[in-house]
């Protein structure tokens, strides 16, 4: 079995017995002794975090090259009563690492129904950012991180180059070129233009979740990438997905004016959204079409309609003058 192979072995073993322990805390013995109704599973295995689950708890293993002071300010974040009601709270866990990754338990909350994109909760999504957004970052403990939004973005650009060569050479010229028209604070080179805003920094539908199961509050988990920044990159996934057409323009609508209504300060009420969310939109365009090439590539496959989609708009992007 390659190394590779026996560190993830190891670690699924060593998360499983984590997320028993934040499942029974105080127990000490090997299984649950029929409580939870079943075994674990892995919910998640992708882009440095891995995620067992065992009956009503959680654990994480996060991304081995996390900053652990950003990390710790993120989950005191997440447990502090200001954020309530918005972000899922982590539970008590006595291991903080394992196999030199950080480890977290969180309460099991239900995701959204990837068969059911009719229920999806767009309205609660943008009225949880727009609370999220206006939480005073001097009421919370610091110092906080950098949302790590735009960072990502780098490290998509980055995955995609490194499999140049597997995927078609077309598709990676039109991203790269819309990579290099956007301004130099999408790229990591310089910082934000608003830098005072605690910020979600991955917002998508998989970012939801219902706790208590199966009828709670919808919740936002994942503080991975938390911290003070831009607003509208909270925005900016979906409606990089509108303008590249895989949003309906009447979902669209609801979520962004849920999160107007609810009085969010990534977008003026009531001036032009796009003047604020343009530019984080095409970042997330190009992140989006830089990770589709990266995955198809590792997947040995070409890319699915749904990479076209992205690729075609960073091919229109491509065309726009330079945003400086």
């Amino acid at each position: 079995m390659p190394s590779g192979e026996i560190v993830s072995t190891a670690l699924v073993t060593a998360l499983t017995s984590a997320a028993r322990r934040a499942a029974h805390p105080g127990d000490d013995s090997p299984s649950c002794r029929g409580a939870c109704g079943g075994g674990e599973t892995v919910l998640a295995d992708r882009d440095g975090g891995l995620v067992v689950r065992h009956g009503e708890a959680v654990a994480k293993a996060h991304d081995p090259v996390t900053d652990p002071a950003g990390h710790r300010a993120r989950l005191a974040v997440a447990r502090h009563p200001r954020l309530a009601g918005i972000l899922l709270p982590p539970l008590p866990l006595p291991v903080r690492e394992l196999h030199e990754r950080p480890v977290t338990a969180w309460p099991y909350g239900l995701p959204v129904d990837p068969g059911d994109p009719d229920s999806a909760p767009w309205e609660e999504a943008a009225a949880l950012l727009a609370r999220l957004h206006s939480t005073p970052p001097g009421e919370l403990p610091g110092p906080l991180p950098p949302m790590r939004g735009p960072a990502k973005a780098v490290r998509a650009i980055a995955r995609m180059r490194a499999s140049a060569g597997e995927h078609p050479a077309a598709a990676a010229d039109a991203v790269e070129r819309a990579w290099a028209g956007l301004p130099a604070w999408t790229r990591g080179e310089a910082p934000p233009p608003r830098r005072d805003v605690l910020c979600h920094g991955d917002l998508h539908l998989g970012q939801l979740v219902r706790h208590p199961a199966p009828a709670g509050p919808w919740l936002l988990i994942d503080i991975d990438d938390l911290g003070l920044g831009d607003p509208a990159w909270d925005l900016a996934r979906p409606a990089a997905w509108y303008a590249a057409g895989l949003l309906a323009p009447e979902v669209w609508q609801r979520f962004l004016g849920a999160y107007t209504a609810a009085h969010g300060p990534a977008v003026d009420r009531d001036g032009d959204p796009w003047a604020r969310l343009d530019i984080p939109a095409r970042a997330l365009t190009v992140q989006s079409a830089a990770l589709a090439l990266a995955r198809a590539a590792a997947e040995r496959r070409a890319p699915d309609e749904v990479d076209e989609a992205v690729i075609d708009a960073c091919d229109r992007i491509a065309c726009l003058p330079p945003e400086l």
